[in-house]
């Protein structure tokens, strides 16, 4: 039984696929489509070449399929239509796609289909919502079925005719999907953009790092790279030390509870929500001795509570719980926490898996902190992180693999370490500036709770302090949040509602971990608008953004 070739979709990066561009650049638009005069060279650089994003498809070292993308005016068509802006829509951020070349033996569905998923993916991180063609007159059908718009006269000569067209990128949302879905080849469809709370979406230039070669934990360029690393975490957020687990969150906060066992004494864990209460599931699993203060889901903790608590506890010895209860989005007042740590004598643990890289978090005093790689750090999951300033030993009453001390005793490398991890890590943290990333997040999700609020949503924690990157939202009981949830994700957008403590609340959330532009939440609100309103009339259609 034959089998379909295995096809490779991917951004052209390396030069063989760059000669081999200008090669089916030129069997397309020379000797299929008399564009251009023929050549003994037998390859056609185009004259945009070094601004072009090439969007390829190879089967094996074999170049099959390819499209061009550029977003820099002029385009292309400026120079045959000088009233180009006159035809588009307004206040657009245009691109341009041109170069669709596919060999002839693999013009099936499966090569056009995984170029426009790769296209889609490109658009949403480039923020694209217009795109414009030059489309050959023998597949006007074709561009028209995906949704393209003519407008403007015919370009071009004799047989290498073209229609100049757009889609935006609502269309794109719908009708380019429609063809993906009725296309044999299912297993392409265009990226849908990520606003999970992990993993999250991270830069191309993670995703490259994540892909060099793997190599030993124990070469010399392994360990410069792991230092260089813990170098920039700790300086992150103020913290002396930090080491590295191959593992999630989950295991980090393990190993805050193996050190909390060696303190002995009474602690205290607060709880405000699902996360909150995980910590106190750890206390338990490590048979610590521990009072709880809860406070509702949706409302920040309140100190008062706490210094009663802390004051009837004899000699606490330490205080436990999350910076951002992530269920809610709510965000602790860490400073508060400090001062009453310090007015009490103990030590402050904290979970900041969900904001570490998404708000500025000073861990000065702050006993134990965990954290993950795969949310505000923006780099793929698979690395958890305590952070400490203290001195610690090694204690053969703790497994070796959740021993902080072992760690710090083995300069930070004591097992086996995923260099492909270590190397996005670095990448995502290496040469960032957090304050323009901190205002960037602040600024968008002030303005998604600002609209979310005035189409008629209920935010959880609305009237608190929340993190910029998480936005909870409670639906009314005539909207159910797994069917909400769906339908968004197959407008290609993919939210947080499918957690137990989410599905029992009838909520859903928007996060911005990882990478994200305006644009792409302007979209989601106007699609969300939109399938909210199509399964009941909870907010009007001339609301739209």
């Amino acid at each position: 039984m034959s089998t379909a070739p295995l096809l490779v979709f991917k951004f052209a990066t390396e030069d063989w696929e760059f000669e081999q561009i200008h090669r089916l650049n030129y069997r397309t638009f020379v000797e299929e489509i008399p564009q251009h005069e023929r050549s003994p060279a037998g390859r056609l650089v185009d004259k945009f070449h070094v601004e072009n994003t090439y969007l390829i498809c190879l089967c094996g070292q074999k170049l099959v399929g390819m499209l061009a993308v550029r977003g820099q005016r002029p385009f292309s068509l400026d120079h045959k239509l000088p009233d180009l802006d006159t035809h588009l829509p307004a206040g657009r951020k245009v691109c341009e796609i041109r170069l669709l070349a596919i060999e002839k033996k693999f013009r099936g569905a499966r090569v056009l289909q995984g170029i426009l998923a790769l296209l889609w993916q490109h658009g949403v991180e480039m923020g694209y919502d217009l795109a414009i063609i030059s489309g050959t007159t023998r597949q006007q059908k074709l561009y028209q079925h995906l949704g393209f718009v003519p407008f403007g006269p015919l370009v071009g000569a004799g047989e290498a005719q073209f229609q100049p067209m757009y889609i935006t990128l609502e269309t794109f949302e719908v009708t380019a999907r429609e063809f993906l879905r009725s296309s044999p080849a299912k297993s392409f469809h265009p990226s849908a953009v990520n606003f999970l709370p992990g993993p999250v979406t991270v830069r191309r230039e993670v995703r490259r790092a994540f892909e060099q070669a793997p190599e030993s934990h124990r070469a010399d360029s392994f360990r410069s790279e792991f230092r260089a690393t813990k170098k920039l975490l700790t300086e992150l957020v103020q913290a002396q030390n930090v080491e590295l687990f191959m593992g999630s969150g989950t295991l980090a906060n393990d190993i805050v509870g193996a050190q909390l066992s060696l303190l002995g004494g009474h602690g205290l864990v607060l709880t405000n929500g699902e996360f909150g209460d995980r910590l106190v599931d750890h206390a338990r699993r490590w048979h610590l001795k521990f009072d709880t203060v809860a406070a509702p889901w949706g409302q920040p903790l309140d100190v008062g509570p706490i210094r009663r608590k802390l004051g009837a506890i004899p000699s606490p010895g330490w205080l436990w719980c999350a910076h951002c209860e992530t269920a809610t989005g709510v965000l602790n007042d860490l400073n508060a926490l400090k001062d009453l740590c310090i007015e009490h004598g103990v030590k402050l643990c904290l979970d900041a898996v969900s904001t570490i890289g998404v708000v500025p978090v000073d861990l000065t005093g702050v006993y134990l902190a965990s954290c993950a790689s795969g949310k505000g750090l923006r780099s793929y999951p698979g690395v958890s992180m305590v952070f400490y300033h203290h001195a610690v030993s090694p204690m053969e009453r703790l497994p070796r693999y959740l021993d902080l001390g072992y760690y710090a005793q083995q300069d930070g490398l004591p097992f086996t370490f995923s260099s492909n991890l270590l190397h996005a890590l670095h990448a995502a943290v290496q040469g960032v500036n957090w304050e323009k990333r901190f205002r960037e997040l602040s600024d968008i999700s002030g303005w998604l709770r600002t609209r979310l609020t005035e189409l008629g949503f209920d935010l959880v924690g609305h009237d608190t302090r929340t993190s910029p990157a998480v936005t909870t939202i409670a639906l009314p009981t005539e909207l159910n949040s797994l069917q909400i949830g769906g339908l968004l994700q197959e407008a290609g957008y993919l939210l947080s509602y499918n957690s137990d403590y989410l599905r029992r609340r009838n909520w859903f959330q928007v996060c911005l971990m990882g990478e994200c532009v305006r644009d792409k939440v302007v979209a989601l609100v106007n699609a969300l608008n939109r399938v909210c309103f199509r399964k009941r009339a909870l907010v009007s259609p001339q609301s739209v953004v």
